[in-house]
């Protein structure tokens, strides 16, 4: 038997308090609610793909335990600079890549963008839909790739400062004042702010959570 589709009645969950992910799903009017979890990116692996829909699986999870009965969308964005720095350096079946989550305070913020500046970059969205009976529905992972200007220090400590880059993964925020820094995009723009919605829709669809899109209004 079908599950119920998301509507105003019975509206997604999503497993985030991020602004981001709450603007991306109001932009497409999708109904939806948020509860928080709590999983931390202590358990970064090798793989930024893997790394991703694992945190993505675990938030939404998390949630499922006291939202079950709803279709729960969990998502979790990391950042994968290229190789060349020593710290954090993790292997992935060849090159080598740094996983940026999000800076826990200004320094870190800083560390991330000169490790960042003047290079390319991927960033990777893992999202997971469960089913209201908490079966995982659909898991997927969405790379785009980023290019940064050169940053000088001043232009680091300034930005910085603003403290914008707190809670961004990555250190910066490119729907924000970071857009100055970001030289150019490859992929999905929404994928980088933190949900890629192209993917999301079709999956929402495919799996029978939604009718069709555009959703009709009630």
């Amino acid at each position: 038997m079908p599950f119920p589709f998301i509507d105003n009645l019975r509206p997604l969950i999503l497993a985030s308090a991020s602004p981001r992910r709450k603007d991306l799903l109001n932009q497409i009017r999708i109904p939806f609610r948020s509860e928080v979890s709590d999983v931390t990116e202590e358990d970064l692996c090798a793989n930024p793909q893997n790394s991703a829909c694992r945190l993505a699986v675990k938030k939404a999870k998390e949630v499922f335990i006291n939202a079950g009965g709803s279709w729960i969308l969990g998502a979790d964005t990391i950042v994968a600079a290229p190789n060349g720095v020593p710290a954090k350096e993790v292997e992935d079946e060849g090159p080598l890549h740094i996983l940026l989550g999000k800076p826990t305070d200004e320094a870190e913020a800083a560390r991330m963008l000169r490790l960042l500046s003047g290079k390319s970059h991927m960033v990777v969205t893992g999202f997971c839909i469960l089913e209201p009976t908490g079966g995982t529905a659909h898991l997927e992972a969405v790379t785009s790739m980023v290019r940064l200007k050169d940053l000088t220090d001043r232009e680091i400590e300034s930005y910085v400062a603003t403290r914008e880059p707190l809670g961004k993964a990555g250190g910066y925020a490119i729907q924000g004042i970071g857009s100055f820094m970001v030289s150019g995009i490859s992929g999905s723009y929404t994928n980088i702010v933190g949900l890629p919605l192209y993917e999301l829709i079709q999956a929402l669809v495919k799996i029978g959570a939604i009718r069709g899109f555009p959703l009709s209004p009630d």
